[in-house]
């Protein structure tokens, strides 16, 4: 192995006691399992592993420029992916909730259970997720199956 080559046993022991610790407190952090098979790395455990091997690299060859370059616009575009993410998120909600608003006044069929529930939309709720009162009673924006005109306009 080429880490081998670069680190004695004593930096390569420690490092791997620096690294299990680590991830024992991660796991205990956020009550994770380590069986988990969707345990993924965000920004910050990136950023840790960076750091992780800037500190330990070998003084005699230590990183190369556009090694380290790389390194940070993978981080750069993990950033830029994670805000994206949460962008859409909030759009997706944004316009769950311009639906939902859309609605009012409007007749809609809802599954609710084994039911089906047909009525005006009598009020909205502005929330991540939508809620309409229908016959005096609330049920979520995702049960609606229809939208439909009152027809008596």
């Amino acid at each position: 192995m080429a880490l081998q080559s670069i680190m004695s046993a004593q930096d390569m022991a420690a490092t791997a006691a620096i690294v299990e610790a680590e991830n024992r407190r991660l796991t205990n952090e956020y009550n994770l399992s380590t069986t988990s098979p969707e345990q993924t790395l965000g920004k910050d455990d990136f950023l840790r592993i960076l750091l992780t091997q800037l500190a330990h690299q070998d003084p005699t060859a230590p990183m190369q420029d556009r090694e380290f370059i790389a390194q940070m616009a993978q981080f750069s575009s993990l950033e830029a992916m994670t805000n994206m993410a949460a962008d859409f998120t909030r759009m997706a909600n944004m316009l769950r909730a311009g639906e939902a608003v859309n609605a009012l006044g409007k007749n809609v069929e809802i599954f609710s259970g084994e039911s089906i529930v047909q009525g005006p939309v009598q009020a909205v709720t502005r929330d991540e997720m939508p809620q309409i009162l229908v016959n005096g009673r609330f049920y979520n924006w995702d049960q609606v199956s229809m939208v439909f005109d009152r027809g008596d306009d």
